[in-house]
């Protein structure tokens, strides 16, 4: 584990793309906690909910692939 969480800090670092993925999807956690302590939630508000949900884990699949990929690079 704790491997992995230093190949996140590495790639944060040196990597632009894993960043800006890690920042988004932090970004669309806080949207999601922030609708989530609502009582009510308005149609579009349930279909951003939907919308989030989706794009964050499109950017964890993404950081995974990158994370499999640089894995892959340091084992050869």
């Amino acid at each position: 584990m704790i491997e992995t969480e230093a190949l996140i800090e590495r790639l944060a670092v040196e990597n632009h793309e894993f960043r800006k993925l890690r920042d988004d999807h932090h970004s669309y956690d806080d949207e999601l906690h922030e609708l989530s302590t609502r009582s009510f939630l308005s149609s579009d508000q349930r279909w951003r909910v939907s919308e989030l949900k989706k794009l964050k884990l499109i950017a964890k699949d993404r950081m995974e692939a990158i994370l499999r990929q640089a894995r892959a690079g340091a084992q050869t």
